[in-house]
């Protein structure tokens, strides 16, 4: 079986190397960017199945990033799951409007289910 491919991109170190590890241990391939232009060249170079999308990241914000993914008909069909601070119900309402497959808070969700959202989102291959 091939391992699925997830680019997260956070800007928090602590938080990126904890999904990178716990992500690895579920049996996926890891890339990281800790920026919204650098996780936009990720995307473009190594073609994800999925992305951890943080909303609040440096040179582009998570919307930027998910209006740019979405309007490319050669990366819109990469499910995102955006995971952010924010909590605004408009800033969730965003996220989805853009097209993101889920919004989790990332005060509220343990790593544990943040894995099996993103593993749900994996078509088998």
């Amino acid at each position: 079986m091939i391992m699925p491919k997830i680019l997260i991109v956070e800007d928090d170190l602590p938080l990126l190397r904890m999904y990178q590890v716990v992500l690895q241990k579920a049996g996926c391939q890891v890339l990281s960017a800790l920026d919204g232009e650098e996780g936009i060249e990720k995307v473009r170079d190594d073609n994800p199945d999925l992305i951890l999308l943080d909303v609040v990241l440096p040179k582009k914000n998570g919307f930027q990033v998910l209006e740019y993914l979405k309007s490319d008909v050669n990366f819109s069909r990469i499910p995102v799951v955006c995971l952010s601070v924010l909590h605004q119900e408009e800033d969730i309402e965003q996220c989805k409007r853009l097209g993101a497959k889920d919004f989790l808070v990332k005060t509220d969700v343990d790593p544990e289910d943040v894995i099996s959202k993103v593993l749900s989102y994996i078509k088998p291959h």
